[in-house]
């Protein structure tokens, strides 16, 4: 008697959601507003000898927050809410990522903490084309061909076309109009969790889950314009998400974190291109990101909610300054290069405009021409950097300095003793002087025993010369070192 009352209680409560689901809710699920109905087939006893009841969930997308990290990894925690009955239920939660990790799922119950997951499996077995013929192999499906007549029978094969068992014979199909199944056959039409949830007492609560995917990944990008003299330059950041996870996050409070997170297996970068209004450059805006520390890293914030869609790339603003100085370098490292190396030199500090732990990314320079068009100078890309370090980007190559590195002597002067002259001439062709850093690299134990010109010792094995060249003139560097071995 009593599982006849479980049965008609049960028998009860589906035709009581199949009217809840109204063509208004229906049309809603098709036009994507978030509204996720979570239900299932009722079961039979299983090992807990205890009856799954039907849940429904929906979801709360101003409860969603995705936190981005820079290694193509996510965490995407939300907040839905569903009735839960007394006992175990079987729930279904769908519109998760497909490149959700569903061994980082975790569940609480915002309201009673003994409500736990007993198991969980994670179907990802989609609707398709090809996947319906082979649910249906060996079993009854109607099939169209290109002249309209329809033959149901068993399906044998399909591939080069789809064969049939029919009452009159076999019969091969190569054009095909269309194919009728009796039902999906268990396929799903979106990635879902389907959870076996234990609850101490029935009524609606609010769930919160969080789980880690992957094909979400965050890279900072800059834009640099350098005034006539190229002392000062206007910088404007963006940050550019790319959400390749297999779903969208509507009205998401979004996170970025900077720093290099270890995994256990390290997933590849994939990043499309970037577009940019470099016109924005100039244009000052509101800082959008607070900035945090968090652990040995740091977090970025966004003040508002954003849509992040599926296979999108979107680009926010991180900050903006104006008129930060700006230190122009020539660098002659005749070991490295055979040519004369431009680079830019910023301090990241607030008495220089910046100040913000910056996020590793690509820094793109631009210049007015002489009709006030902007122009691509070159671009670089800088590591994270801390508030008050320097900030070093590698433009390009001068064209109108050159540089030249030959040995002029070489000695075998004892046992593991060796001593080596260079000479180094930079050439100016501007018509004003420059001032150029020359690197040299020293090995072993060694030691400069004559020079043309003071150096400075930068470390065990670098040495730099600050020369000055004047404009349309040559200046040379000649020293001999001897090295113990």
């Amino acid at each position: 008697m009593a599982s006849n009352k479980i049965y008609v209680a049960a028998m009860l409560m589906i035709v009581v959601l199949a009217i809840a689901i109204s063509p208004d809710q229906q049309d809603a699920e098709t036009n994507g507003k978030n509204v996720m109905s979570h239900s299932s087939i009722i079961t039979g006893l299983d090992q807990y000898s205890a009856f799954f009841m039907i849940a429904t969930a929906e979801g709360m997308s101003e409860d969603t927050e995705v936190t981005v990290y820079n290694q193509d990894i996510a965490l995407i925690k939300e907040k839905r809410n569903m009735d839960l009955d007394a006992g175990y239920n079987s729930i279904k939660y769908v519109d998760v990522a497909s490149r959700i990790d569903p061994t980082s799922v975790m569940f609480k119950d915002m309201k009673y903490p003994d409500t736990f997951v007993t198991e969980q499996n994670y179907q990802y077995d989609l609707v398709s084309s090809g996947k319906l013929l082979d649910k249906y192999l060996d079993k009854q499906i109607s099939v169209t061909d290109s002249d309209g007549t329809t033959y149901t029978g068993t399906l044998l094969s399909h591939g080069n076309g789809v064969v049939l068992k029919t009452g009159v014979g076999v019969v091969s199909f190569t054009d095909i109009s269309k194919i009728e199944y009796p039902n999906a056959a268990g396929l799903l039409t979106k990635p879902t969790l389907v959870w076996q949830v234990y609850s101490p007492t029935s009524g609606s609560r609010d769930v919160l889950t969080s789980y880690l995917t992957g094909g979400m990944s965050w890279k900072a990008n800059y834009i640099v314009k350098t005034n006539a003299d190229d002392t000062k330059a206007d910088i404007n950041a963006w940050v550019s998400i790319d959400n390749q996870a297999g779903t969208s996050f509507n009205n998401a409070k979004l996170k970025l974190v900077a720093g290099d997170v270890h995994l256990v297996y390290e997933k590849p970068v994939q990043f499309a291109g970037f577009m940019y209004n470099v016109d924005s450059a100039t244009k000052p805006s509101p800082q959008s990101f607070v900035e945090e520390s968090l652990f040995e890293y740091h977090l970025y914030t966004l003040d508002r909610t954003t849509t992040l869609k599926n296979n999108e790339i979107k680009q926010i603003s991180l900050l903006s300054a104006g008129d930060v100085p700006v230190n122009k370098e020539f660098i002659f490292d005749g070991t490295q290069d055979s040519k004369v190396r431009v680079v830019l030199e910023m301090i990241n500090s607030e008495e220089m405009g910046l100040g913000m732990p910056l996020p590793k990314g690509v820094v793109r320079v631009y210049k007015a021409d002489s009709s006030g068009q902007l122009q691509f100078l070159g671009e670089d890309e800088v590591d994270h950097t801390a508030k008050d370090e320097d900030i070093r980007v590698f433009v390009g190559y001068a064209f109108d300095i050159t540089g030249e590195k030959k040995q002029t002597d070489y000695k075998r002067i004892g046992d593991g003793v060796y001593r080596v002259s260079n000479e180094i001439t930079v050439k100016n062709h501007k018509s004003q002087k420059v001032d150029i850093v020359v690197v040299e690299h020293v090995y072993g134990d060694w030691d400069v025993i004559t020079t043309s010109d003071t150096y400075t010792e930068k470390d065990s094995r670098t040495i730099e010369y600050g020369i000055s060249v004047p404009a349309d003139g040559t200046k040379t560097i000649s020293y001999t070192v001897e090295y113990t071995y």
